[in-house]
């Protein structure tokens, strides 16, 4: 092993071989609650009940990108979702976020809810201090449905912002904006289903569903690496 070799270099050399110590990530941690419907209405029921996972997963993509944060994977929220039986209230209140942003060692929850009328969109996001269980932000984002991607960009940007969290680079986060406006709602709408099959055990429709994102929208590279992941098991 390549330890090893070097250990031995040292030890020939007359000199002592100094103790390494792995750094602890001292980033802030940010874990993102799946997000509630609030009431929608113009689409179908599994739609709605995909975006709770869907924009639960693109807000940790878009905290990902900023390499200054520490972020929470999606999989073990969703195994203490499971395990704390929280999507049976479907609700979810600071306190409850607290507790399992205690759990994942987080720093920061963020929860929230959505409303789609017929297409007119509404994003809402509330950030927790898990010390504290208190909300200390909210951001809400409004716009055609059609916009979903530029609505959860914006509004991942506007969370870190006042808060003890480092903002995402000016040019990191207009290619950011540049590159959800290329996106087509249609690739947003199979990801989140994809991603609730997922969830839900059904592997074989979730490989369908991120096998037709990764074919007919090859710029959302998302759902290559989700796909990669669910095959490598």
């Amino acid at each position: 092993m390549r330890w090893r070799s070097i250990l031995a270099v040292t030890l020939v050399a007359g000199l002592v071989a100094p103790r390494v110590v792995t750094a602890q990530d001292t980033r802030p941690g940010v874990a993102v609650m799946p997000f509630e419907d609030g009431g929608s209405y113009g689409q179908d029921k599994e739609d709605f009940e995909a975006l709770t996972v869907g924009i639960q997963q693109l807000l940790l993509t878009e905290f990902a990108v900023n390499d200054q944060l520490r972020v929470i994977e999606r999989g073990r929220i969703a195994d203490l979702v499971r395990e704390l039986e929280l999507g049976a209230s479907g609700t979810v209140d600071p306190s409850t976020a607290a507790r399992v942003g205690k759990l994942v060692g987080a720093r920061y929850m963020v929860f929230g809810t959505f409303i789609d009328w017929y297409g007119d969109f509404t994003l809402t996001a509330r950030v927790v201090d898990v010390e504290t269980s208190e909300i200390i932000k909210v951001e809400r984002g409004r716009d055609n449905r059609d916009k979903m991607f530029s609505i959860v960009v914006d509004l991942a940007n506007d969370l870190t912002r006042g808060l003890d969290l480092p903002p995402l680079a000016r040019q990191a986060f207009q290619q950011r904006q540049q590159r959800s406006e290329r996106i087509a709602p249609e690739a947003l709408r199979l990801y989140s289903k994809a991603l609730l099959y997922a969830d839900r055990g059904d592997t074989d429709r979730a490989v369908e569903l991120f096998t037709q994102v990764t074919r007919e929208f090859p710029e959302y590279t998302e759902a290559q690496e989700a796909l990669k992941q669910i095959q490598q098991g």
